[in-house]
């Protein structure tokens, strides 16, 4: 009935897989859990007591694939027609985590996405950049997901139906820059395939350190230039995207990334600090997009 599918790399993934196990038995359903490792070196000893569970498994690729390639690996290696992918670095909120999902099996040709949550205390400083961004922008409610179905989906949490991944995949032939879950977004919306957005979510626990936040925030604006430039997603799609066309429109391309260079030390001391703002992270991801 349900394949359960998570791509893994140096993160101890058992205890997710552990706190599943036991909700699928409880749910009484065939099931299956495959973990694939994409060529890590850490946690290997911990992450192989996963084999030793009925119907699970984990296996260490003998190298790094990316994050769009390894899920399509998963997806083929999938017995059951119901895939639900999870991210390693994620753990169910709730013990009724996957009844919720399989009382949505029925929900043929729609995907059905539950949604994050982070934890309520603040982490350390060196962290908080990315613990503000993702209690503000990425742990939303249902209607406030509903608002924007396809920009609220997220990949780290989300049931789909065999049939429809075999129509929409993850791009493979992007660079590995992150975003996939954007590119894999705006096509289900060319195919018009519906998202469902139900209250099913997991807490997002690795948060990285600001400083690494910020470097895969660059990263995440080279990868949308790349997919707007190859015509993979439309320049509307995404705010970041729109608004750098508004500029280039009025010739303040140039502008803008002058002022970003010039005040580049400034933004990175107030995101790096006590109260980072998601204003000026916004400012500081356009200002960078305008110097590619």
């Amino acid at each position: 009935m349900l394949s359960i599918l998570i791509p893994v790399y140096n993160y101890n993934v058992f205890p997710l897989v552990e706190t599943l196990y036991n909700q699928a038995l409880e749910c009484n359903i065939a099931f299956e859990i495959i973990c694939l490792d994409d060529g890590s070196e850490a946690f290997l000893s911990e992450n192989q007591k996963i084999n030793l569970l009925k119907d699970s498994s984990y296996s260490v690729l003998d190298k790094n694939i990316g994050r769009s390639a390894i899920r399509n690996l998963l997806a083929q290696k999938a017995t059951y027609d119901n895939l639900l992918f999870l991210d390693a670095d994620t753990i169910p909120v709730h013990d009724n985590f996957l009844s919720n999902y399989v009382s949505e099996i029925n929900n043929n040709e729609k995907v059905v996405y539950g949604g994050i949550l982070y934890e309520a205390s603040k982490p350390l400083k060196e962290q908080l950049l990315r613990w503000v961004y993702g209690t503000q922008r990425e742990a939303l409610s249902t209607l406030e997901r509903n608002k924007n179905p396809y920009l609220s989906f997220l990949t780290l949490n989300f049931l789909i139906k065999k049939s429809v991944f075999s129509q929409v995949n993850f791009n493979e032939n992007i660079p590995n820059l992150r975003h996939e879950d954007t590119l894999f977004s705006y096509e289900l919306m060319q195919y018009k395939i519906e998202i469902i957005h139900i209250e099913n979510p997991v807490y997002h626990l690795g948060i990285e350190d600001s400083k690494t936040f910020l470097r895969k925030s660059e990263e995440a604006v080279v990868g949308l230039k790349n997919l707007v430039d190859s015509n993979l997603i439309s320049s509307d799609y995404v705010r970041l995207s729109h608004y750098f066309l508004i500029l280039k429109k009025y010739g303040l391309q140039s502008i803008i990334a002058f002022g970003f260079k010039t005040f580049r030390l400034f933004f990175l001391k107030q995101l790096l600090g006590k109260k980072p703002s998601l204003l000026l992270f916004d400012i500081y991801r356009l200002g960078y997009y305008c110097t590619l």
